[in-house]
């Protein structure tokens, strides 16, 4: 047995003696899988526009999300959503060049969905102060989704901001203070597929107590500087997640969707790392987690949500 063999096993063991032998497989509102459309779509208050425009995204990720620009039609949207039988939403959107997403004009509008809906709203909150996340938690935000870069030289590189990542964990600071859950996720291969700051990033995390740590990969999109770069290795990945279980053994570990999905592997690691999330599994991750025994539920959701709340209002 190698080095990442040992790592692997002592991280599924820790999983399991802690969690169960138990797995949740979720399918988010952003993709179709299986012929159906999950329950958990996403929206971007910016449109498509972004002022950063990061190496890796190029706002290629908003332009699959649903568009609700100003307070109105968010309102309007999210009720609709609800009608449809969603269970709840993730509200994000393009950043300002200071990292920031917009929040102010909408914050009133998100207080007025959580009044007259049953929504579960998540949040990718960027770059965040301590006010605006307690206006945040004031409405009613059930959860922030926070990217963690552990490598200044990464964040500014690809990021394109002129500060470092002591912003992230003020935001980070911000978000704890005010009493929202916090959901970061780790981009493995941040860095043009290189592994840069991803261990220092579990450790800044590691001070937070999460509810969710969600991994997740670089995807080659076309039409960014990244479009032919080779993504990060199953093995890689994989070595991230048995020291973030190591490291953190009492927090759920996820695999988010944004990952090479082509590449069956990163999933069929994962679950030997002991995993307790999956976002739109492969073939053979289920069949490697039938294959540990594992009790398997799926889920139309982000796989940041709690398991038990409502999957369909109603149903």
């Amino acid at each position: 047995m190698n080095d990442l063999d040992e790592l692997i096993t002592k991280s599924r063991e820790i999983s399991w003696n802690k969690f169960g032998k138990n797995i949740t497989f979720y399918h988010p509102g952003m993709f179709r899988y299986n012929g159906s459309w999950g329950k958990y779509p996403a929206i971007s208050i910016t449109g498509k526009k972004c002022e950063l425009q990061c190496d890796h995204c190029r706002s290629k990720i908003l332009e699959s999300m649903i568009y609700a620009t100003t307070p109105e039609e968010l309102i309007r949207k999210c009720m609709k959503l609800e009608e449809m039988g969603n269970t709840g939403c993730l509200i994000s959107g393009g950043s300002r060049k200071d990292g920031t997403i917009p929040w102010d004009d909408f914050i009133p509008a998100i207080k007025t969905i959580k009044e007259t809906t049953d929504l579960f709203i998540s949040v990718h909150s960027g770059i965040i102060d301590f006010q605006t996340a307690k206006k945040m938690k004031d409405v009613g935000i059930d959860q922030a989704l926070i990217d963690v870069i552990g490598d200044e030289e990464t964040f500014k590189k690809i990021y394109h901001v002129d500060f470092g990542i002591d912003k992230i964990e003020g935001s980070l600071d911000a978000l704890r203070n005010a009493g929202i859950p916090i959901i970061p996720h780790i981009v493995v291969g941040l860095n043009y597929g290189q592994i840069r700051g991803e261990y220092n990033a579990i450790e800044m995390i590691k001070r937070y107590s999460p509810e969710v740590l969600v991994i997740v990969s670089l995807m080659s999109l076309a039409g960014t500087p990244m479009k032919d770069v080779l993504p990060p290795d199953p093995e890689e990945i994989a070595k991230i997640i048995a020291t973030a279980r190591i490291k953190m053994p009492d927090i759920p570990l996820s695999l988010g969707c944004a990952r090479e999905r082509a590449n069956s592997l990163i999933d069929v690691m994962a679950v030997d790392c002991g995993v307790n999330r999956v976002a739109i599994p492969s073939e053979e991750a289920i069949k490697k987690a039938k294959g540990y025994g594992l009790h398997i539920k799926w889920k139309k959701t982000c796989c940041s949500v709690p398991t038990n709340i409502k999957e369909v209002k109603n149903g």
